[in-house]
């Protein structure tokens, strides 16, 4: 069965964060889902790169988590802002949450994203080094990917493939996992 995951993105997203989980999980064969949060496809980038969403949060409507096998939450620190600003997108992924779906973000979103939805309480994470001062109740690893159960966070640009590949071996399979990071080179 196909897998299917989504990423938000928010005006400010950090580039790298957003586009190697979007590359690497269709390489992977999942069938990934871009949604814009504004109520145009454009989104722009914390790089001054615009791209244009699959869909926006509006024409998703009222999703269902049950539909989708992962959210993926870019960082980058006016992206996450944006993100955790609409209540739309909180709603969707305490949704996937509570439906028992993976739950993965990046840099600053897991400080300033998921900890104000209360995903991370008594929970492992990591994130932007500096950002888990923000996060309270919840226990801070160093480590570049961090997994506890179908939360999975990581800490910034320079770990987004390692991200990426974290996820695709918990969605689809380790062997896919490992088939993708030496395609990109990730791993020799």
């Amino acid at each position: 069965m196909v897998k299917k995951a989504l990423v938000f993105l928010a005006d400010g997203f950090e580039d790298v964060e957003a586009i190697t989980p979007i590359d690497y999980l269709r390489r992977a064969g999942v069938e990934l889902t871009t949604v814009s949060i504004g109520s145009e496809l454009s989104v722009q980038s914390a790089r001054g790169v615009t791209v244009n969403a699959d869909t926006t949060l509006e024409k998703l409507g009222r999703a269902n988590a049950a539909d989708w096998d992962a959210v993926v939450v870019p960082g980058g620190g006016l992206g996450a802002e944006n993100l955790a600003a609409s209540k739309a997108v909180g709603s969707f992924i305490k949704a996937m949450a509570e439906a028992g779906k993976f739950v993965c973000a990046i840099c600053a979103a897991p400080a300033v994203v998921l900890a104000p939805l209360g995903l991370l309480k008594d929970r492992e994470f990591t994130c932007y080094p500096g950002m888990e001062e923000k996060v309270s109740g919840a226990t801070w690893k160093a480590d570049r990917v961090v997994i506890d159960g179908k939360l999975i966070t990581s800490r910034g640009a320079g770990t987004a493939g390692e991200f990426a590949v974290a996820i695709i071996e918990k969605l689809v399979s380790p062997a896919e996992a490992e088939k993708i990071a030496k395609s990109v080179l990730l791993i020799t």
